[in-house]
């Protein structure tokens, strides 16, 4: 009789732990009343956890009942304290809702757009100059042989010229063009006339101070046919500069000497300084295709003639927009680059 009781007291007092845990996490104020309750509740040092270690001393036959009440009592309370934890989640869920309300009627955020450098601007613009008066855009490699960057172009090995290109040579042979004329040579070699191209691209020489870079960005041009004449020049860069300096810009041509074309000539163009002060700037380098030229790529310099042109994006994006120095352009300083 005293094992009946011993049992029926030890399934009593789990029942009663049962009840009395239900109400004290109802009472929990928060999530972290709740957190210690199930501690004092379901942890080692609880009392239900003691009651488990008494049933060791009851007979074989009596502790699956008291197994069963046991289960009993702890699923009665983890379920309780699963529900209040879940109540205060729900609440802090609808609490940070009626924070972070979205108003849907409000204006999103601007995201700012990207857009091209102005170096690729200018490029484009100056382009599009160019495809409207027929010219064809052509590309090369930036690593030239010698033949294509200096003696198709009329520049020997002990040309004078080749010092004032500031060159570099590569230890394994060949060069970093120094401009885009090597693109003309094998356009002219791999085309029969009449031909009208520009050749856009990087080009590399040993400079750099404020106006000069050891990489800037080159625009050549080069029409060849029958009959070509240094007026046809003349009108060609007229248009350019009216079109991208505006109509109103003064220019002239001077002579000058390149070893490629016979005559040469440079353009400048008539700018007006902050101090007032109007000086003339060279702005791009001409010339008709001197014969050696077209002789070099198999064409007959009897019967056709051409003229070529090559100038400086930056130079243009310079003068256009009162840069001091062109290391902004490659600086990527987005207080400089939003400008445009």
């Amino acid at each position: 009789m005293a094992e009946e009781t011993d049992l029926q007291s030890l399934v009593t007092r789990m029942r009663e732990i049962a009840g009395s845990a239900r109400v004290r996490v109802a009472q929990a104020g928060d999530a972290q009343a709740v957190e210690d309750l199930r501690i004092a509740l379901l942890g080692k040092k609880s009392e239900l956890s003691g009651l488990l270690r008494l049933m060791g001393g009851l007979p074989a036959e009596q502790r699956p009942e008291a197994g069963k009440a046991a289960n009993e009592a702890k699923q009665e309370i983890s379920d309780a304290l699963e529900a209040r934890r879940s109540a205060f989640a729900a609440d802090e869920r609808r609490r940070r809702l009626a924070q972070e309300t979205l108003d849907v009627t409000l204006p999103g955020r601007p995201v700012p757009m990207g857009r091209r450098h102005p170096l690729t601007q200018t490029c484009d613009e100056i382009i599009a100059i160019f495809t409207e008066l027929g010219f064809e855009v052509a590309s090369g490699p930036d690593l030239e042989d010698e033949f294509h960057n200096f003696e198709a172009l009329n520049i020997p090995a002990n040309h004078p010229a080749r010092d004032m290109q500031d060159t570099f040579y590569l230890a394994e042979g060949g060069v970093l063009r120094t401009h885009t004329s090597p693109v003309q040579i094998r356009s002219m070699q791999s085309r029969r006339p009449p031909l009208a191209v520009i050749a856009p691209g990087r080009v590399y020489r040993c400079d750099a101070d404020l106006t000069h870079s050891p990489m800037f960005t080159q625009i050549e041009g080069l029409m060849v046919d029958e009959d070509v004449r240094m007026s046809d020049l003349k009108g060609i860069l007229e248009r350019l500069i009216h079109r991208y300096f505006g109509e109103d810009r003064p220019y002239r041509l001077r002579p000058s000497f390149f070893p490629f074309t016979e005559p040469s000539a440079e353009v400048d163009i008539l700018w007006h300084k902050d101090s007032g002060e109007d000086v003339w700037l060279e702005v791009l380098g001409a010339g008709m295709v001197h014969p050696a030229v077209l002789e070099n790529v198999g064409y007959d310099s009897q019967r056709l003639s051409g003229f070529a042109f090559g100038l400086g994006v930056e130079r243009f994006a310079m003068l256009k927009y009162g840069i001091p120095n062109i290391r902004l352009f490659y600086e990527n300083d987005l207080r400089f680059l939003r400008q445009f």
